[in-house]
């Protein structure tokens, strides 16, 4: 039988540097139907002369306007025709058998709609990485963690986390996804721009039927934090589109008292920012919340349909990583989900 065509698409936004330095790993993948393009969204510096130059052979898609990770991949993906997409980081490093195990179990299982690599640090390859880790998981109030990563705290890669299982969500920056699901569930919500769209993509995948898988058995390297710089605009966003994700996703009696909740545990990581000096930090929260409370009124706002409580998917921790890393001071992955009754 022919290999199913995978195109792994690279959103580029001014990553001159790092097109120089992974591009050339992606290069050497050994898969057999493999393209490989380059998305830019509208760069300014002198990616596409390096492209040009350097890899005459990659294919190009040039956008004029910069519409965030988000909107620049619906773009790009519409002018695509593939039989899988992998959305790929521009500051990822992948070995040369990295697309192999995870095409193969995805052609195995019809269900299966998306899934990720292990995902470990480029720079101290022992740890997992912050942005997915070795698969994503939710608690019951909406944050995200991974397996290897809860908050900022990324564990050493001892090789507990090799089993291949469903996850809540899978990596926006290694993703490996069915191109006619994408398709069908609209893409990415343009309105997140960056941060959490894939979470809110892998929940509605849920929400119609399918399954995200984690396949550890690939392995790729991400450097992170390659694109959007920490700062104001970052804090806005993560908190701004985890909001928007739950009045999406959830049932109106779940929405009903998680969102008050929600609104309130923010207040207070943006009182203790603002009273330990960080006035941005406050700042970005505040207009999170605001940005929230518009698009729920606003026309841009379409609930997902099929709606199913969160508890009766994969992936989630039916109770609070906010409690169980806060107040008890857990801050390994399987020490949480032991805790499920303590």
């Amino acid at each position: 039988m022919a290999l199913p065509e995978v195109a792994v698409v690279i959103l580029n936004y001014n990553g001159r540097k790092h097109l120089e330095n992974f591009l050339p790993s992606v290069m050497a993948s050994t898969y057999g139907n493999l393209r490989i393009i380059v998305a830019d969204n509208a760069s300014t510096d002198d990616s596409l002369d390096l492209l040009e130059k350097k890899f005459p052979s990659i294919e190009l898609l040039t956008h004029p306007v910069n519409e965030g990770f988000a909107g620049g991949y619906n773009w790009a993906l519409q002018r695509v025709q593939s039989d899988y997409y992998v959305l790929l980081n521009s500051d990822v490093s992948v070995s040369p058998d990295w697309i192999e195990p995870v095409i193969q179990l995805m052609e195995n299982d019809t269900q299966i709609a998306a899934c990720q690599p292990k995902i470990l640090s480029y720079h101290h390859p022992g740890l997992f990485e912050y942005a997915g880790a070795a698969g994503g998981w939710i608690d019951t109030l909406g944050y995200p963690f991974s397996r290897g990563r809860i908050f900022d705290v990324c564990e050493e890669d001892k090789r507990q986390y090799e089993t291949t299982e469903p996850v809540f969500w899978a990596s926006g920056a290694s993703l490996f996804i069915k191109a006619q699901v994408y398709h069908q569930l609209g893409g990415l919500d343009s309105e997140f721009f960056a941060h959490q769209e894939e979470i809110d993509l892998c929940w509605r995948m849920q929400l119609a039927g399918y399954r995200i898988m984690v396949c550890p058995k690939s392995v790729v390297y991400h450097v992170g934090a390659g694109t959007l710089p920490r700062g104001g605009r970052k804090v806005f966003l993560n908190f701004r589109n985890n909001l928007m994700m739950l009045c999406k996703n959830l049932p109106l009696r779940e929405l009903c008292w998680k969102l008050p909740v929600r609104f309130g545990l923010d207040a207070i990581s943006a009182w203790k920012g603002l009273l330990t000096g960080d006035f941005a930090f406050f700042k970005a929260i505040c207009l999170a919340h605001i940005a929230v409370i518009r698009y729920v009124f606003s026309k841009k706002y379409i609930r997902t349909r099929a709606v199913k409580p969160l508890k009766e998917l994969q992936g989630v921790y039916s109770g609070s990583v906010v409690w169980q890393y806060f107040i008890r001071h857990h801050n390994r992955f399987q020490e949480i989900i032991q805790k499920k009754t303590g």
